[in-house]
């Protein structure tokens, strides 16, 4: 009866592995389609060739700029800024997070003042950051930390403020000091939340980084995209846009990973409190 049982938890975790790897292809076959209709239509003239010039020329111009060094210094300035802005905003939207999870006189102070921020759109700081800050990298940071701490510090309120009532009450009766019920009752039982935080802010940064880079940049794939458009160079446009959704995706995708293997623990988690 054993052996049945784990043959059938084996075929039923290979049957949803491969449900898994079937919705994937689908989606992928759903961009080559999409892909392929954006080539047919620019190539026989149904949309302007000019503005929309055709996936083959865009791709051609793709690959011209991956061999360029160029590219790669406009890569590594925007991921630069994206990540710069990004670490800052986990540094301080976690640990304000808690605090405001874990004390409601804290949260008192602190909630009017987050909820007039949070709703004001990044974009619209820009000006202020310039006019304060300069157009340099310390303003395009700054705004990105703006952008990106929200959904850290709201999910981690979040998520302290919805821990089991049941994991605090055992904490204290094992009389955990302020420590050590950080490290092992609310960290582990709110790190879902805060994880989900940060990849939504992962997002963010990059979106940020992007806007900033075409408002104020001279350097970064924000402003290769807006040079591009400015000199009519719409294939070099086009293979940047491309380039940004490849990079966006290969950072979602490993953030996904890390997090899943960091947090296989959490499945059925009970805190370590001896």
């Amino acid at each position: 009866m054993n052996i049945d049982l784990k043959l059938v938890g084996f075929w039923g975790g290979e049957k949803h592995v491969n449900r898994i790897g079937i919705g994937k292809l689908s989606g992928f076959a759903l961009i080559i389609a999409l892909l392929l209709i954006w080539e047919l239509l620019s190539r026989y003239s149904f949309i302007d060739s000019v503005f929309f010039p055709p996936l083959s020329t865009v791709i051609y111009a793709l690959m011209t700029e991956i061999n360029s060094q160029n590219i790669w210094i406009d890569i590594s300035s925007t991921l630069a800024r994206c990540f710069s802005g990004y670490i800052i905003a986990i540094t301080i939207g976690i640990p304000v997070g808690i605090l405001m999870g874990r004390s409601q006189r804290i949260y008192n102070l602190f909630e009017p003042l987050v909820e007039i921020l949070r709703p004001i759109p990044s974009a619209a700081i820009i000006p202020v950051a310039i006019l304060f800050l300069g157009i340099e990298d310390k303003m395009k940071i700054f705004v990105i930390v703006f952008a990106c701490i929200w959904p850290i510090l709201i999910n981690t309120i979040d998520g302290v403020k919805s821990i089991d009532r049941i994991l605090i009450e055992t904490g204290n009766t094992f009389r955990l000091n302020r420590n050590q019920f950080l490290l092992r009752i609310v960290l582990p039982a709110s790190s879902p939340n805060i994880v989900t935080g940060m990849r939504i802010s992962l997002a963010i940064s990059l979106i940020l980084a992007i806007t900033v880079e075409m408002i104020s940049g001279n350097n970064g794939i924000g402003f290769f995209i807006l040079d591009a458009e400015r000199s009519f160079k719409f294939p070099q446009m086009y293979s940047g846009i491309i380039m940004i959704g490849m990079i966006g995706y290969i950072i979602n995708w490993g953030f996904v990973k890390l997090t899943n293997r960091v947090m296989k623990w959490h499945r059925g988690f009970t805190a370590t409190l001896v």
